[in-house]
């Protein structure tokens, strides 16, 4: 199991082993197994009904699990009600007393728990200072902003100083620029604290963004885990691949027996295999949209490892420029730096000639049943 951190200088926090829940005939989590590191972030992504919502349910004590054990710190808490788990839940709805100021609601869960007063209030103002809502700690809930709810929200489950942070899609009820600033402040939070974190979302980008690890799942299981960059470059199989990111998959056969290239168009693409492919196997190879190299057809003829193309659309994204061009009768997209379409700017109907960037390609073995990606 690949992580970003030194395996050697960390405990686990929290472990799952073969945690099953079935709600009637429908699976929910199937024999799934993840270990989570002090101080690591991961986060379970993958489209509605995954299983991912109900893991963390499950970890919380919100729901009992079939079959398999939850350990926090090597202690079996699978049995064990919500409440003396010590774990810290923040949920998409900010649930915050109505009743009580921002700083009230913080300092709640201490209040519950008998803590001496002035300890309290010394735990709640370090952190109103590490969420940075300054004054608006006297405000109540409906005089804050959505940004500010789950700030409060997020606060109220570190004071308890839990041994695991659970957050269930924390940020999906905000606008986009909200949740890109507290995405940020919430792995800033993390980071400080050195707190495992479970992290649920639906939002792909927001996954790769925000943790060490990424489990991306599919009915139940966990199709692969891995950091952000092996989940993007080096995707499992064509569930992932398709899920995560912007990717041209085109249909091909491989050549050689130990996967290392294949034949599209009439040219022979070095790649990387993912596992070993018989030759002649059907395969998917999988190529990112900014490993696809474009340029203008030269006058005297393509030169090798190129195809002739047609552009057909082109969508401005900001920092680069999407292309969509026909070669024959496949689509490939493409997409260019801002500096490199200020001096080459391809319109529509335009030839170019393409090509894609040595070791831009990866090889899959192909899926032999279809991929169903259920909107969020």
């Amino acid at each position: 199991m690949s992580s970003g951190l030194d395996k050697g200088s960390v405990v686990s926090q929290l472990e799952l082993h073969q945690l099953r829940k079935t709600f009637g005939r429908v699976v929910a989590v199937d024999s799934l197994d993840l270990e989570i590191d002090r101080g690591e972030l991961v986060s379970l992504v993958g489209p509605s009904g995954c299983g991912k919502t109900t893991t963390l349910r499950m970890v919380a004590g919100l729901q009992e699990a079939d079959r398999g054990k939850i350990l926090l710190e090597g202690r079996d808490v699978t049995h064990q009600p919500a409440n003396r788990r010590g774990m810290g839940v923040v949920f998409q709805s900010y649930a915050l007393f109505p009743n009580m100021t921002a700083a009230d609601n913080i300092g709640y869960g201490l209040v519950v728990r008998h803590r001496p007063p002035d300890e309290i209030k010394k735990k709640v103002a370090a952190l109103v200072e590490l969420i940075e809502i300054g004054d608006a700690a006297d405000r109540y809930p409906h005089q804050l902003s959505g940004g500010q709810q789950q700030r409060v929200a997020l606060a109220r489950a570190l004071a308890i100083e839990p041994g695991v942070l659970l957050l269930d899609e924390p940020l999906s009820a905000l606008d986009a620029a909200v949740r890109l600033t507290l995405r940020l402040e919430i792995r800033r939070i993390q980071r400080s604290l050195g707190i495992a974190t479970m992290y649920i979302t639906h939002d792909q980008e927001e996954a790769l963004s925000i943790s060490d690890r990424v489990a991306v799942m599919r009915d139940g299981r966990v199709e692969q885990l891995g950091t952000p960059e092996e989940i993007y470059t080096a995707p499992a199989n064509e569930y992932v691949a398709r899920f995560v990111g912007t990717s041209n998959r085109l249909r091909v056969k491989a050549l050689d027996g130990d996967g290392r290239s294949v034949e599209w168009r009439g040219n022979r693409i070095p790649v990387v295999a993912a596992t070993p492919l018989p030759a002649g196997s059907d395969a998917l190879l999988v190529v990112r949209p900014e490993r696809v190299r474009v340029a203008a057809v030269p006058a005297d003829g393509l030169p090798g490892g190129f195809w002739q193309g047609r552009v057909v659309e082109r969508t401005f994204l900001g920092s680069v420029t999407r292309l969509t061009i026909t070669v024959g009768d496949e689509v490939l997209l493409a997409d260019l730096p801002g500096e490199a379409t200020a001096d080459v700017r391809f319109g529509i109907d335009d030839a170019v000639a393409v090509a894609f960037e040595p070791g831009g390609s990866r090889l899959i073995p192909a899926s032999a049943t279809p991929i169903d990606l259920a909107p969020e």
